[in-house]
């Protein structure tokens, strides 16, 4: 059972969801490290949910530890992201709203993992897409396209607003 501290900042109210996030932006040899799962037809950045009582930096290093095995350190804040969606799957129905701060991490000189990761929708796994092959492919966040070829200086705050 889970206690108070492993409660992830999220709540479902009516047709509502919302969700704070700590996300994980890994390069190694031009490659970001990417999840996917068993279920969806897209990529995904590693993190999740920052718990109750927890910093964001402390989360996403979690997080990191949890979906690939690996003790990643933090580079620095790069992108914090507010998006506003909605979608099927597990959030059918729902106005979702996030937001998550992206962090980098230091890179390690490998991509050797040791990921054992489940998610809401089965099985995880761990992909590691050349950043100039984003651009043919489903991922999420979408910016990750444009914005990993040139990861800017500052913290940059992206607004995302789907239709």
């Amino acid at each position: 059972m889970e206690n108070d501290t492993d409660l992830d900042c999220c709540f479902t109210r009516d047709k509502n969801w919302f969700r704070y996030r700590a996300a994980a932006v890994i390069i190694e040899n031009n490659c970001v490290l990417l999840a996917g799962n068993e279920k969806a037809d897209y990529y995904y950045s590693v993190g999740g949910g920052v718990h109750l009582g927890e910093t964001a930096e402390e989360a996403v290093i979690r997080e990191v530890f949890e979906e690939t095995g690996v003790n990643y350190e933090i580079d620095r804040l790069i992108f914090i992201h507010e998006n506003f969606f909605t979608n099927d799957g597990i959030f059918d129905g729902l106005q979702c709203h996030e937001t998550a701060f992206y962090f980098l991490m230091k890179p390690r000189g490998t991509q050797k993992l040791n990921s054992n990761s489940y998610c809401l929708e089965g099985k995880e796994f761990m992909h590691w897409i050349p950043i100039d092959n984003l651009k043919n492919m489903k991922v999420f966040p979408a910016f990750f396209e444009e914005k990993l070829t040139k990861i800017p200086d500052n913290i940059e705050h992206i607004v995302t607003k789907e239709n």
